[in-house]
């Protein structure tokens, strides 16, 4: 887990979420439970997928602030839970995984749920999987001894019921929440786990498990929950037009994850440093003022996106994305790119590479060039370019008269960074 400014424990952990705006719900006592020594708090996350993604971030910070506050977090992967899937949220029934792809899901999660969380010292965290308990179930122990403690009518009263009652709801589904919460029945057997977290959408299923804990073996636990993230604008937080912004570099590049974030709006930008950094109050209300006074600078949306990055990507990382981003839209000098920044870039705009002539960098033909990186459709097209200065390479502009490479232009690997007018890019290396 990485070092950043930290007041949380110093502070109640409920007070913290409160003015940070993540304390949505809890149930009664909470605080107190909390304020009794150490607990341990577990959080699911249902492998439907094989990667978690940014609307994932927010139940995953509130086990990493639980660690910091000095509580013990279990991070519970549904490797059962994943072969139905929470209806919750849902208009319709789900694709079901088979079991395979579940268990390989759930080991993909399982990785990125390690990056987050330390597994040694007072406060260790711990990892368990909803398969070890649930697959040795046989259904009618399962109808005998968790069935009966839910009452049908109850259960058609939830929302994530009513709300797909017109269209169709499987049992499969509905039968949901006994799983969940027969999970924290059994996490509080097995661990000692007394508070779950999760979003404000799971908070019957959540208080399901209190009520069964209580029932089951006349224990008391704990829900806390935090508010469902929607941008100012209305939309659900994670999305954009491209899909999802997951974790896993190989879906969502560490680059196209920084611009993410970089691109905050400034009506959600002081929200977002609170709900996903450790940044203290009053560096928070800093760069609050900041955006107020100089938007332009956007420093808060820098600060947001260079924080997150690191937790999730690594500082090297953001550093790179911070690279690449500076080039691409604060027009950086192309001659400062690391050759980290430069194999990035290659994942983020055209590329190609072409065999180094004999005669050296001066007998390549820049216009022929331009067409084999696909800046271009033709030659014509890029010596009418050239003739009005359009065409640069490597921070250098072009043209009929000097329209010839040298050697200064080769940055880090042999590189050649094309540009067309303002903002059209391409990445070229030169082989031998």
């Amino acid at each position: 887990m990485s070092e950043t400014s930290d007041t949380t424990a110093a502070v109640p952990l409920l007070d913290e979420l409160a003015w940070r705006g993540l304390l949505y719900q809890a149930t009664e006592g909470a605080a107190a439970h909390l304020a009794e020594g150490q607990v341990r708090a577990y959080c699911g996350f249902d492998p439907t997928g094989a990667s978690l993604h940014v609307g994932h971030l927010l139940p995953i910070m509130g086990l990493v602030r639980l660690q910091r506050a000095g509580h013990r977090p279990v991070a519970l992967v549904g490797g059962g839970t994943g072969m139905i899937g929470d209806p919750s949220g849902k208009t319709a029934e789900r694709q079901l995984n088979t079991r395979e792809v579940v268990e390989a899901n759930a080991a993909a999660l399982r990785e990125q749920l390690a990056r987050f969380l330390d597994f040694e010292g007072p406060a260790a965290a711990t990892m368990a999987n909803n398969l070890d308990w649930l697959a040795p179930l046989d259904v009618l122990t399962f109808l005998r001894d968790v069935g009966k403690h839910f009452s049908v009518n109850v259960m058609l009263n939830r929302e994530s019921v009513k709300s797909r009652l017109e269209t169709g709801i499987s049992y499969t589904e509905f039968s949901y929440v006994l799983l969940q919460a027969y999970d924290f029945v059994e996490l509080r057997r097995r661990h000692g786990v007394t508070v779950q977290i999760g979003g404000s959408d799971q908070w019957g299923n959540m208080t399901a498990g209190t009520d069964l804990i209580r029932r089951m073996d006349g224990g008391q636990a704990h829900a806390i929950t935090f508010p469902l993230l929607m941008t100012s604008a209305g939309t659900k937080f994670g999305k954009t037009e491209a899909g999802a912004v997951w974790l896993d570099p190989a879906r969502t590049s560490p680059y196209q994850f920084y611009q993410f974030w970089l691109h905050t709006d400034d009506a959600d930008v002081g929200k977002l440093l609170r709900y996903f950094t450790f940044l203290s109050r009053a560096e928070i209300e800093a760069l609050d003022a900041a955006t107020a006074a100089r938007p332009h600078l956007r420093e808060a949306q820098q600060a947001l996106a260079e924080d997150v990055t690191t937790r999730v990507h690594g500082a090297d990382a953001a550093r790179v994305a911070r690279e690449v981003s500076r080039l691409l839209f604060q027009k950086g000098d192309p001659r400062q790119l690391s050759a980290e920044a430069l194999s990035a870039l290659a994942a983020e705009m055209p590329f190609a590479e072409v065999a180094a002539p004999g005669e050296g960098l001066g007998a390549v033909d820049v216009a022929e060039l331009f067409v084999q990186a696909g800046l271009v459709k033709s030659k014509g097209e890029a010596r009418r370019l050239l003739e009005q200065g359009g065409l640069t390479v490597s921070g250098r502009k072009l043209s009929t008269a000097e329209r010839t490479l040298a050697g200064e232009d080769l940055l880090a690997g042999g590189h050649l960074l094309l540009r067309k007018g303002a903002r059209d890019y391409a990445l070229v290396r030169v082989q031998g």
